[in-house]
Formats: C-alpha cells, sequence, structure tokens
C-alpha cells in the first residue's frame, strides 16, 4: 500500500455527516506489551444508543495481530481514555464518575479477566506515579485519600491492591519525581508563591531543600542519570525559555546546559531506558520539533519519514527492548495512520486508520500565522480556511484556546475541520500568557484577563478584517473553558463585532469562579491571585472584567454549553451568566448535561452539541448554501 499524504483538492469539498468529524473511532490508543507479545488497543462497543470506548486485546506473532480481539474493559458510563500494559498480561487504565474528575485506577488481567480497582476511595482522585518498569507487582499510584489537598505516594500491588506509603505529602508539596529504580527522590513544594525543589539520597532519608525560585522560574525535573544522582530537567533560570539542563544535588545552582531553543520553551525529553542516554528533546514552534541526541533515534526518525511521506512522525508504544513500536503518522488533515514497526527488519505493518470516513484531500491545511497586537508584541496563531474557496468575505468562528495558559498546536483538529467543511474559516490565536513562547510572554498574562488577553484576541480580528478574508458581519466566535470566559467578555468588551458566541464550560465570574476550585488546586492559590486577581485587594478589576456581572452589554445571541459535574467550572458559572442574560431578555440557549464534567466526553452528549452549535451558526451566520453531500 501507497501511505503518502495527498495533496488537499482545489475545488469545494464536499459536505461530511457531522458525526464522521466526532465518532468514536473503530480502533484507537495502540499499544503494545512490554515484550511485545500482546497488542491492546480501544474500540467503541454499543451501549443502549450510543457506543464507549473500551479495551480489547490482541495475540502478536512475528510483529502481526492474531486471532480474534478479546474485551477485557466493560464501561458502560464514560469511554476508557486511555491505558498502558503493566508487564506482559496487565491493563492499567483510570475512570471518573460522570466527569468529575475524581480518577479510580483500575487494573485488569488480560488473560482471566480479572479487575481490581487499585483505588476505591470515593470522592478521592488517583493517578500513576510510575509504572515501576523493573517489578512486575507494582505501581507507584499518587492519591489524595487520606488529605483533599494533598497527593501522598503509594507502592500498590496490582493483584491484591494492597497499599503501602512511600511519601507522604506534608500539605505542600505538589509534585513527585522517581528514579529509574522508581524511588520517589525528588519532590515539589509550593505555598503557591514560592518553590523549594527536595533531594533525598534515598526513601530511607529525609528530603532536603536544593533549589529554592519564585513561581515565575521553574526547575522542572524530567528523569535522573543513569546512575540515578544527577537528574535532568526542564529549566528557565537565568534566560527566558525552558532549556534542557543537568543538576547535580551537590551543587544545584551550576547547571550544566545540555540544549536550548532561545525563542520557544522546551516542552519535554525522551530517555532510552535500555540504553540509559537522552534521545531527544521537543519544542513547539508553529509545528512540533524535535532535537536528537543520539544517532540511533535520528536514524530512526528519519527511515519512519521516508517510509510515510507527507506524514508527521509519533512513536506512541514501545517493547521493552526497544526494537518495535506502535508509529502515528498524521497531519494537519488526518489522524492519520498506525502501524507496527520493526526497527530490525525495518517493516510497517498496518494496523489501521483512525477516521477513514474523512478523505485528507478534503480537508483543510492549518496555516500558521503571526501578527503585532496594539502594544507591539508578536502573536502567533493559525488560520483554517475552507478549501476551493476564495479567501475573501469568508463566514469567520474565531476560536480562542483554554487554559488559558496552554496554547493551539497545529495537527488535525475535528472541531476545527467539521467548521472548514461547513464553509466557516477558523482563526486560533495563541494570546499573551499561552505557553511555550518563553517567560516574557507568559508573564505578560499576569492579571490582564479580559484586558490585554483579550484585546490580542480583537487584535486577531482586525488582522483578518484588513486582509479582506473575513466578512465583517458575519464573525462567530466560539471557545471552552477560558476561551469560554474569552467569548462572554468579547461579548461585553466588543458588543458590534460578533454575531453569534458560544461559551463551552467557560467561566463567568472571576469572583465566584476562584471559591469553587477543586480542593487539590488550593496550594496553588496564592499564585492565581498573582496570575488572574485578588478577591479583595483586585476586587474593583475582577468586577470590571466578570462577564456575569457585565451583562448588561451583552446584546449578541449567545449558545452556552455545560456539564452539571465540572469541577473545574462549577454549573454556577454557567447558570449566572444564564440568569443574568434572560433577565434582560437576550437570546441565550442553554445545554446542560447531567453526565458530563468540564468538556463533553460521551459521545451522544457530543453528537447533540455539535448538531446545536452547526444550526445556531446557521442561523445567525447565514454561510453559503450547501454543497452536495459526501457517500
Amino acid at each position: 500500500m501507497n501511505f503518502s499524504l495527498a495533496a488537499p483538492q482545489d475545488s469545494p469539498a464536499p459536505q461530511y455527516e457531522l458525526r464522521d468529524f466526532f465518532q468514536n473511532p473503530q480502533r484507537s490508543a495502540y499499544a503494545l506489551s512490554d515484550d511485545g507479545s500482546m497488542l491492546g488497543f480501544l474500540q467503541p462497543v454499543v451501549v443502549e444508543q450510543s457506543t464507549r470506548l473500551n479495551v480489547f486485546v490482541q495475540a502478536v506473532e512475528q510483529g502481526k495481530p492474531v486471532g480474534t480481539p478479546k474485551q477485557i474493559s466493560f464501561e458502560t458510563e464514560r469511554d476508557v481514555d486511555g491505558f498502558f500494559w503493566k508487564g506482559p498480561h496487565t491493563v492499567v487504565y483510570a475512570k471518573d464518575f460522570h466527569g468529575d474528575e475524581n480518577y479510580h485506577v483500575l487494573a485488569v488481567n488480560a488473560e482471566s479477566g480479572a479487575v481490581k480497582d487499585l483505588t476505591p476511595f470515593d470522592g478521592a482522585r488517583a493517578g500513576i506515579q510510575d509504572d515501576l518498569e523493573d517489578d512486575p507487582d507494582h505501581l507507584l499510584i499518587a492519591h489524595n485519600a487520606r488529605n483533599p489537598e494533598a497527593f501522598d505516594v503509594y507502592r500498590v500491588n496490582i493483584h491484591t491492591g494492597e497499599q503501602t506509603q512511600v511519601a507522604e505529602n506534608p500539605g505542600n508539596i505538589v509534585g513527585w519525581q522517581t528514579d529509574h529504580a522508581g524511588r520517589v527522590r525528588l519532590a515539589i513544594m509550593s505555598d503557591g508563591l514560592h518553590t523549594v525543589l527536595l533531594y533525598r539520597a534515598d526513601e530511607n532519608s529525609a528530603f532536603t531543600p536544593i533549589i529554592q525560585t519564585d513561581f515565575r522560574t521553574d526547575v522542572s525535573p524530567q528523569f535522573f542519570d543513569k546512575n540515578n544522582h544527577k537528574f535532568y530537567a526542564l529549566s528557565n533560570r537565568g534566560r527566558d525559555t525552558s532549556a534542557l539542563v543537568l543538576i547535580d544535588p551537590d551543587h544545584p545552582d551550576d547547571e550544566q546546559l545540555i540544549f536550548e531553543n532561545t525563542k520557544y520553551d522546551l516542552l519535554g525529553a525522551g530517555y532510552s531506558r535500555l540504553r540509559h542516554v537522552i534521545t531527544a528533546a521537543f519544542f513547539e514552534a508553529d509545528k512540533l520539533h524535535y532535537h536528537f541526541f543520539d544517532e540511533i533515534s535520528a536514524i530512526r526518525n528519519e527511515r519512519l519519514k521516508q517510509l510515510l511521506p507527507g506524514y508527521e512522525i509519533s512513536l506512541q508504544s514501545a517493547t521493552r527492548d526497544e526494537k518495535t513500536f506502535v508509529v502515528a503518522a498524521y497531519s494537519d488533515r488526518t489522524q492519520g495512520h498506525r502501524f507496527i514497526y520493526n526497527d530490525d527488519t525495518q517493516s510497517l505493518y498496518h494496523l489501521g486508520e483512525i477516521n477513514p470516513h474523512l478523505n485528507p484531500a478534503h480537508m483543510a491545511p492549518m496555516k500558521p500565522i503571526r501578527f503585532m497586537a496594539r502594544d507591539g508584541l508578536e502573536i502567533h496563531g493559525y488560520l483554517t480556511l475552507p478549501i476551493g474557496v476564495e479567501a475573501r468575505d469568508l463566514p469567520v468562528v474565531v476560536n480562542p484556546h483554554g487554559g488559558p495558559w496552554a496554547r493551539d498546536s497545529w495537527g488535525f483538529n475535528p472541531e476545527v475541520q467539521f467548521l472548514a467543511n461547513r464553509g466557516y474559516a477558523v482563526l486560533q490565536i495563541n494570546f499573551r500568557g499561552s505557553t511555550g513562547y518563553g517567560r516574557q510572554f507568559w508573564e505578560a498574562s499576569f492579571g490582564q484577563w479580559g484586558l490585554s488577553m483579550q484585546d490580542d484576541i480583537s487584535d486577531g480580528v482586525a488582522w483578518l478584517l484588513k486582509q479582506r478574508i473575513a466578512d465583517p458581519s458575519k464573525l462567530a466566535i466560539y471557545g471552552g473553558s477560558y476561551g469560554g470566559y474569552a467569548t462572554l467578555m468579547a461579548l461585553c468588551k466588543t458588543p458590534d463585532v460578533y454575531a453569534a458566541a458560544i461559551d463551552y464550560v467557560g467561566v463567568s465570574n472571576l469572583l465566584t469562579f476562584m471559591d469553587t476550585i477543586p480542593p487539590y488546586w488550593r496550594p496553588l492559590l496564592e499564585k492565581m491571585y498573582t496570575m488572574v486577581g485578588h478577591p479583595e485587594h483586585d476586587k474593583a478589576r475582577l468586577e470590571a472584567t466578570s462577564p456575569a456581572l457585565n451583562a448588561q452589554h451583552i446584546k449578541t445571541p449567545l449558545f452556552i454549553a455545560q456539564g452539571a459535574q465540572d469541577p473545574r467550572v462549577n454549573k454556577a458559572e454557567s447558570d449566572q451568566m444564564v440568569n443574568a442574560l434572560k433577565a434582560r431578555g437576550v437570546e441565550v440557549e442553554y445545554m446542560v448535561k447531567d453526565n458530563e464534567g468540564h468538556g463533553f466526553h460521551n459521545e451522544e452528549n457530543k453528537f447533540e452539541f455539535y448538531e446545536r452549535m452547526e444550526q445556531f451558526l446557521d442561523q445567525h451566520l447565514q454561510p453559503n448554501p450547501k454543497r452536495k453531500t459526501h457517500k
């Protein structure tokens, strides 16, 4: 088979069914067991009128799956989001309830099907600290069952569930780090405004502080060196962008620089447990970029790019001997294909295409853009234009991202492609505060919710209008979480710009929002006060930049969607916005799902949300007449 990626066509794309963009893939999240004898993947199972993703396993022989796949998880309320193999016979995954994010960790024996809830604690949140690759019977799990505001670390038996505490959180530890033997050796202590990195030589020793910074300076441990003494970290001490450094705990202020990019933060680094070397560091400019340190990794990456021309390449799973991999080949126009790749034979076995319903030639390229904000700061983002249509006087959906200390990234985005397929241009803006662009760009967002952060979005719209790409009468804004806040704030601050708006689990009142955060965010509350605003010292500013308290300015038709179980943005945030608008007679649609949290995950709810979004935008923006439907 030829897997080269075809170019997008020149003529307008046919209109695809909405469900083609948002339905669960038939198979996804492929992962090999440690010894390569088994393959796991997620597959939808019919539950009433919808589907739920569950874990299936299948034997592998000579690099190919054989026999009949076997279902080993049986979740009916929510999809399994992901899983990993623990040894050759156990699969581990997490589940929450109705979107409350209080995750339980479950272990399933792939042979017998026996299931063990390793963290059966009501109202607690658990996660994997270390998979303990060299210990076949245990995991390290961090959970907050003892104290809702603090996560302790336990060594947990995957067969019996027996737990032994290996690190107790005094209440101010916000992160732990293990060495290659699975021993908890580093801890990050914070009072919200100041951070202390703690170190200990072994688990019988006391932690001692080695590095102290304020929260603007980040020293984030990645992994230890092969001798388990020095450790690699991402650090922006004394520089604007985070670089990869090696730190000796005996001389912690003498960082050895391994690699840096002076324009972009490094996001992480890879390490070969087999060969005891760092393999790569990566950063995100317009796309994700890798810097390889070892020849084996560099040659493998180049070979895969030659075998799969036109695609970006990602290794998603590996056997312990680092000879067999699950490879993802993707682009901005397709979620792509998955393969089993063998390094010795240089052979690819095609596992499947993630979404064969969408022809990449009919999907729209995601173009990097940049413009100058009104105060001279350079802002980056992406513009996606419907294909085969002149880029002039188009209806546009402005789509601010959540976080806000996150960023939009290049790649396949089903929301963006759906909107482009319906004839809309989509503008995504990495406004100030978006991550990856260095410390100064991040700090420029402090205290600027609804102010210069909002102006960056307005300046992006002005840039688009100046180029005559957008029809000024057909602008909409849609965002989730912080993007939902930015959507609401846009209607308050620039009430005449947008013809329609969609707020998805968005913050509406900065005073009530910080009163309803999850308990495990409370150790970082002082940091939030500095970055967003203090409810007493900055009350006037927070009131002035809270959409629910300034609803008198809103006249744009609005659609709001909210999960009732959302632990991050409480349902009361959307309730008070809806009530304030209804009291003034402003048109507002309100969609609430009782079995969802911070964003909709269940397939039937996603379908309904996007169906209502499409109808809402169609009503208020009236895009060009519908094209032929794809069959």
